[in-house]
């Protein structure tokens, strides 16, 4: 089975009325973390990526390695490899060259300094992706709002975010062709999200739903949507680490964003957390382990096990 566009993969999520997990990895342990899980769980997946995010210095060789593992799982799964957060054209084409079958262009802030694009601005960088990409048959999501946090270089806050508009939805939708549309509908990207617990339950269930009636053959992206299981910041600080304590969205309110519409929920920090909370408690309850693979083999196993919850959570398990 070849590698699937994210269009593929979201269309028969659709059908099945779940969401894939698309897992932000930035080395190969990772990336064999997450196909692990998924062939364990018997669930689509979505492999992605962030331009100038990972262990290596060669990006093209650790996009070439990224490639070469996704195809070999997808011979048993249904794989997507995505770029997340692409923030250029040249990131886009890039990842196109390398055999991503899925790239998103993330136009909605200026390159330079941060601050939110305007509309038209979004729309025009957004639609000359679209038209590199399409021809060669890989999916383009965009984004439309400000989803706040860590993306943006800022602290995480709840009004930070600028919610997307179902008007301007359906208009960017329409402008661009893109296939696939994050929306800014009360997550928060990074460790830090929200610093109350109501900060889970804020997620705009009636926003997607009415951008879902707007848009009925795009599909729905959820950025920023990681938990901050409390046991992992616990585990962490427990052994020297310094996290922040928050609150992220619960597994709940994403259940119920599923059900309203949602068909790509992307994941890192939570699985960020499972792994530095594994190899911390493994390195200060074995300070005389200097073998990388036994240190590696805690990590791995912490990020593996959280990927199949979500997966399970998502809907995804046993539809591959």
């Amino acid at each position: 089975m070849a590698l699937q566009t994210l269009r593929e993969a979201l269309a028969q999520a659709e059908e099945g009325e779940y969401a894939v997990g698309a897992f932000n990895v930035s080395s190969l342990d990772q990336v064999l973390a997450v196909l692990a899980a998924a062939e364990a769980e018997r669930s689509p997946v979505i492999v992605q990526a962030i331009a100038g995010m990972s262990a290596y210095d060669d990006e093209s060789a650790w996009w070439h390695r990224l490639r070469g593992l996704a195809e070999e799982y997808a011979e048993r799964i249904p794989v997507v490899l995505h770029l997340d957060h692409g923030r250029t054209y040249d990131d886009c084409a890039r990842a196109i060259d390398h055999g991503f079958t899925s790239v998103m262009i993330d136009a909605s802030r200026d390159i330079d300094d941060d601050e939110p694009s305007s509309f038209d601005e979004n729309v025009a960088l957004t639609r000359r992706v679209v038209e590199l990409a399409h021809p060669a048959g890989v999916s383009v999501e965009g984004e439309l709002g400000t989803i706040g946090g860590a993306e943006a270089g800022i602290s995480g806050t709840v009004e930070e975010i600028v919610f997307a508009d179902p008007d301007q939805a359906a208009s960017f939708v329409a402008a661009t062709d893109v296939d696939a549309l994050a929306v800014a509908v009360g997550t928060s990207h990074g460790s830090v999200k929200f610093t109350d617990a109501e900060g889970g339950q804020r997620l705009r269930l009636e926003l997607i739903a009415e951008i879902k009636r707007r848009l009925p053959d795009t599909f729905l992206v959820l950025h920023g949507s990681s938990s901050v299981p409390a046991e992992a910041v616990t585990t962490i600080n427990a052994h020297g680490g310094s996290v922040r304590p928050s609150y992220g969205i619960s597994p709940e309110q994403k259940s119920e964003g599923v059900a309203a519409g949602i068909r790509k929920i992307n994941q890192g920090t939570d699985s960020h957390l499972a792994w530095t909370a594994a190899l911390r408690e493994f390195l200060s309850e074995r300070p005389a382990v200097v073998e990388p693979s036994e240190q590696l083999r805690a990590g791995i196993g912490g990020f593996r096990q959280i990927v199949a919850r979500r997966m399970r959570e998502f809907g995804s398990s046993g539809r591959a």
